[in-house]
């Protein structure tokens, strides 16, 4: 492994991961924001999430 000389140095680029990490936050909180208003506002349902939980309320 050599090392990279200046100009290369400023060649690269990164932030990918911190971009993609944040897109998926962004809707990981929206699928929870949804899924809360969902239980709070309905009378009585059932929701089954992946992995087999199950909830349920009257």
């Amino acid at each position: 492994m050599s090392k990279l000389s200046l100009e290369e140095e400023r060649q690269v680029r990164g932030g990918e991961a911190l971009t993609l990490t944040a897109v998926m936050a962004i809707l990981v909180i929206g699928l929870v924001s949804i899924i809360a208003y969902k239980f709070f506002t309905s009378d009585g349902g059932k929701a089954v999430l992946p992995g087999g939980f199950t909830f349920q309320w009257d």
